[in-house]
């Protein structure tokens, strides 16, 4: 504890540290907390899984307890963003963790969950606020939140925080804000435009960069199969099948573009008899919940999810980590591999490539600077994929899953590119309709135009 103890933390910090084990801090945390305390705004950019919460969190609280205020109604003075209602829930219970004995109350919004009983919670007030950004706007639209107290603003995972599809929201949110405040940028990867667009959001800010932009990390094994897309469910079967027979396989998490073919993969795999869940924004926060404790728990060794509902899945033994699909976007194919080889471990990184795709590895190639190794197909590859069961038929709502309720913005969805609120057709949220699907909108009985064409058509024999 010598490190934490020199930095001059509060007491009762030390003390949570000690009970959770901490004893050195991570890079990321060495260059960025001695910053942080001194005040200045942070632009922090490392991998996941290298201790950004711990980085952002306790000199936070430090600060925070050492300048003690009443809780003022309907107020934070922390507010922390987050893209995904699974890291929301991460980020408050690691800060919980660190504020075990500290006077301070920690508290998580997001979508997805009845918001009445959340804005309850905030009647009195909370010190440190960690939120979806949907759900928030939802809560200071109902006047339940004002954030003209907040002292400390964090954005988390800023380069999916801040791509197109939450821009809109984030400068809502910046003009809510006090001018003066702490501003705290952390992701694993940051691309130019992006920087240069947060720099809007934080002042003269303090660049901490533990590893090249991009980089992935060195214990994770990564490899590619070249496959034909229609061949990649039989391939992945088969694979996952053998590696649980050789117990080479702990924890898999399996990625998917879409949430539709995260059901579709989820389902081929239960039918081979491989315990498989789906996670996605159209699943219930009680769908959700429960897949994420079997997996943590090991019942469920098979976890397939979409890009954003991945992000913050921090569950230790991930051993492998497939790409059923690669990513359009570069970036996410390091946040991907990130899940796995944490603490110190070691992992393996499968990807698997259809002709169309080629384009999508040499971006992932060139960004990474590391060329994926070769993996052949099995042997008799065709002949065992052919002998696989085939799942039950199913229905579209089968894979919507059976909450609809929740944030009005589909969850903690970016909104699309013409600003409109309703997204509904991404991974964040469990309102609004499927992927690209409009909304259908009725008119009440009475309302202008309805029942003008009665008895105004005529019947011809």
């Amino acid at each position: 504890m010598s490190y934490f103890s020199d930095l001059g933390l509060a007491e009762p910090i030390l003390r949570a540290l000690e009970a959770k084990g901490y004893t050195d801090p991570t890079p990321i945390q060495r260059q960025a907390i001695p910053a942080l305390l001194e005040g200045r705004d942070l632009l922090g950019i490392a991998q996941t899984g290298t201790g950004k919460t711990a980085a952002f969190a306790l000199p936070s609280l430090h600060r925070l307890a050492a300048n003690a205020t009443p809780r003022k109604p309907a107020s934070c003075r922390m507010l922390v963003l987050s893209p995904t209602r699974e890291l929301a829930a991460q980020i408050a219970e690691n800060m919980e963790g660190y504020a075990k004995y500290l006077n301070l109350q920690v508290d998580c919004v997001f979508g997805g969950v009845p918001i009445n009983k959340q804005a309850r919670r905030l009647v009195a007030g909370t010190d440190v606020l960690v939120a979806t950004p949907g759900r928030l706007l939802d809560l200071i639209d109902n006047r339940a939140l004002t954030l003209g107290r907040v002292e400390i603003f964090v954005l988390d995972e800023a380069d999916q925080m801040m791509d197109l599809g939450f821009i809109h929201a984030l400068k809502r949110v910046a003009n809510m804000l006090p001018a003066q405040r702490q501003s705290l940028f952390f992701s694993a990867t940051m691309p130019r435009s992006i920087e240069e667009l947060g720099r809007k959001f934080i002042n003269d800010p303090v660049r901490v960069e533990v590893a090249p932009q991009a980089t992935t990390a060195e214990r994770v094994e990564q490899y590619v199969t070249f496959v034909n897309q229609a061949e990649k469910q039989g391939l992945l079967t088969l694979r996952i099948r053998s590696m649980l027979a050789d117990q080479s396989l702990d924890l898999s998490l399996v990625f998917s573009r879409t949430k539709h073919g995260a059901d579709r993969i989820a389902r081929h795999l239960v039918a081979a008899g491989i315990d498989a869940r789906a996670i996605h924004g159209n699943k219930s926060q009680a769908q959700r919940t429960a897949a994420l404790d079997a997996f943590r728990q090991g019942t469920c060794r098979v976890l397939v999810a979409t890009d954003i509902a991945a992000r913050g899945i921090d569950v230790a033994g991930v051993s492998h980590v497939f790409n059923f699909e690669l990513p359009n976007v570069p970036e996410q194919y390091v946040h991907r591999i990130g899940r796995t080889a944490r603490a110190g471990a070691n992992g393996v990184a499968i990807s698997f490539c259809a002709p169309d795709e080629k384009a999508y590895l040499r971006d992932i190639q060139r960004l990474t600077q590391i060329n994926l190794e070769p993996m052949s197909l099995p042997a008799d590859f065709l002949v065992e994929a052919s002998k696989l069961p085939q799942p039950a038929r199913h229905t579209e709502s089968d894979d919507r899953g059976h909450g609809r309720g929740g944030d009005r913005r589909g969850g903690n969805q970016p909104r699309g590119g013409n600003g409109q609120r309703n997204g509904g057709g991404g991974n964040g949220g469990g309102a609004g309709a499927g992927d690209g699907e409009a909304k259908r909108r009725f008119r009440p009985r009475g309302a202008p135009g309805v029942g003008q064409h009665r008895n105004k058509v005529t019947r011809v024999n």
